[in-house]
């Protein structure tokens, strides 16, 4: 796509994925979405990819953080999104990072979903020689839980304290910087674990065991059906994940580990055109295939996993869509008239 041109890890992360109309008066929408390496990104970007196909072109804005691309989308300052179904909860309760937004709950109204996904599993990563063989080794330890302005720091924090009991600052040194910083850091030895929610098979977690071994912690077996993680479980866009440890090359732990699974959805807002979301909607199924090869997770994107923890209504214009190719809606997607 690029000629050969060598870009740095930097420069990919402003890399706009465009692909110019035939003419060149056409309308470009405006799409936002995570960092490249993220799963989000990935799936963001394979459904823009598509949707250009279908002549709806959208510009990738990419490296965002995805509380806010979620009320820009509210705000209908954008057209597309990645969502994540936890923060659809918040918005409406003006919440954590909404509660200075007076008119989050009115805004969370505007959202509207075009398909769900699996996107991975929290990985919790400890180098080996950090001193940390299980949980309770965290104690007195340096964690990196997630970005500041994000749920994921949230999340991760509260599953350690449901395996553990211990609280961050308290117990541990809980750290707070960006995805990309968060992996320097371990790398670097600056930090001793690092929990980040990606694909499973990610090459970003199997850089790792390339010079050396690391570990994923699992969730212990007596923890899983704990009340309290069961809760964490069902929260909107959480569920439990289990995969082989051998996955990843290096990876200490043995046998499967269990991990806490986190899903996303693409959104946009009900003030979308309706043909422009039918035709990227369409586009993208009927080239399922080419999306499925782009990545290993996205295999697992069919037409039986569609609405998997989408949590707000479907834009008119999927749901046109859906039902000519005889999806099954859940009642609940269907927007009230």
């Amino acid at each position: 796509m690029f000629n050969g041109m060598r870009l740095t890890k930097a420069a990919m992360v402003a890399v706009v994925v465009l692909v110019l109309p035939a003419n060149a008066s056409a309308e470009i929408f405006k799409g936002e979405t995570a960092g490249v390496g993220d799963p989000v990104h990935t799936m963001f970007v394979a459904f823009a990819n598509q949707a250009g196909k279908a002549g709806v072109e959208i510009q990738v804005n990419a490296g965002q953080t995805l509380t806010k691309s979620m009320l820009k989308g509210a705000k209908g300052e954008i057209d597309f999104f990645s969502s994540v179904p936890s923060l659809v909860n918040l918005m409406a309760g003006q919440k954590r990072m909404y509660e200075n937004i007076d008119d989050a709950p009115e805004l969370s109204k505007n959202l509207r979903a075009i398909l769900g996904f699996k996107a991975g599993a929290y990985h919790p990563v400890t180098l080996a020689g950090s001193g940390i063989e299980d949980w309770q080794d965290i104690k007195g330890k340096t964690v990196f839980t997630g970005p500041p302005a994000g749920s994921a720091s949230a999340t991760s924090e509260a599953l350690i304290k449901i395996i553990t009991g211990y609280e961050a600052n308290q117990d541990y040194t809980a750290v707070r910087l960006s995805w990309g910083e968060g992996y320097t850091a371990l790398a670097d030895g600056k930090i001793d674990m690092m929990v980040r929610p990606a694909e499973i098979g990610s090459a970003n977690i199997e850089q790792f065991g390339l010079s050396g071994e690391f570990r994923v912690l699992s969730i212990p077996e007596d923890v899983v059906s704990s009340e309290a993680m069961q809760n964490l479980f069902g929260r909107p866009g959480r569920g439990m994940a289990s995969f082989d440890g051998g996955i990843y090359k290096g990876q200490l732990t043995e046998g499967e580990i269990t991990a806490l699974g986190f899903f996303q959805f693409v959104g946009t807002h009900q003030g979308a055109p309706d043909d422009t979301v039918y035709e990227a909607t369409k586009s993208f199924w009927e080239n399922i295939e080419e999306v499925q090869a782009t990545a290993f997770f996205l295999k697992e994107v069919t037409k039986a996993t569609a609405f998997t923890a989408v949590n707000v209504p479907l834009h008119p214009g999927a749901l046109r869509y859906y039902e000519e190719a005889g999806f099954d809606i859940p009642d609940e997607l269907r927007a009230a008239e």
